[in-house]
């Protein structure tokens, strides 16, 4: 049973890190100090092989019959498998990136929307991105961190870090690109990275909460959509589908 006051009072004394979540990397975070990359375990990928072949023998089996019953729960038991596989990395990330940091800033992204795009749905379903954010959520609540979530129309990837010059259109494909303002190389993930964290800064900073360890640092104006500072949290930890 969990109790209101089971969980400490919220602090932002501590170190803040910003997160891009991406399909190649999982999670590309800067801390202010050092951008790290986490790969995508695509775990779907790895079992779909498997899986096309335990489907495909379930297909032959005689409708109603009980070894077609049987090849179905095989089916079943390979995205069982999956599932738990990538909430045993999701919980595992999340645990590291919590016990790491007192701040953590990610986009609130609108995945409904974006598994529409058929070229990209299979990839996004599988990689977890909601259920990850809530896992962040609900760890950071326990442990009296914080959890921001900037808005989903926020240019991380399209604003010069160093500058803040924003660039009209960057394509998915475009991995890098230079500023044509201060003429600084960009990695586009890292970018949107150290972007998302300046946000959450910012937003702590005009939120009235006070200052934080990064006090000091140049945070730019407000770019989009306002923000959302997110006080509450999930409790329960949400499905994943495979």
């Amino acid at each position: 049973m969990e109790y209101d006051d089971d969980n400490p009072a919220h602090s932002i004394d501590g170190k803040v890190v910003g997160i891009d979540l991406g399909i190649k990397d999982f999670a590309i975070t800067n801390d202010g100090k050092k951008t790290s990359k986490y790969a995508n375990p695509k775990h779907l990928v790895k079992y779909e092989k498997k899986l096309a072949k335990k489907q495909r023998i379930a297909a032959r089996k005689k409708k109603g019959s009980n070894s077609r019953k049987k090849a179905m729960k095989t089916v079943a038991k390979v995205y069982e498998r999956v599932s738990n596989v990538r909430q045993d990395f999701l919980h595992k990330l999340s645990r590291k990136i919590v016990d790491s940091n007192q701040v953590v800033v990610v986009e609130n992204l609108n995945i409904k929307g974006m598994v529409r795009n058929h070229k990209l749905a299979k990839a996004i379903s599988d990689s977890g991105w909601g259920t990850f954010t809530n896992f962040l959520s609900y760890k950071c609540e326990k442990e009296g961190k914080v959890l921001l979530e900037i808005d989903r129309w926020f240019p991380s990837s399209k604003t010069c870090s160093n500058c803040h010059y924003q660039i009209k259109e960057l394509l998915l494909d475009v991995r890098a690109w230079t500023c044509p303002s201060c003429g600084t190389y960009h990695d586009r993930d890292g970018n949107a990275a150290k972007n998302i964290r300046a946000e959450g800064i910012r937003m702590l900073s005009s939120s009235g909460t006070g200052e934080v360890n990064a006090s000091g640092e140049k945070v730019r104006p407000r770019l989009g959509h306002p923000s959302k500072l997110r006080h509450s949290s999930e409790k329960l930890e949400a499905p994943t589908s495979a």
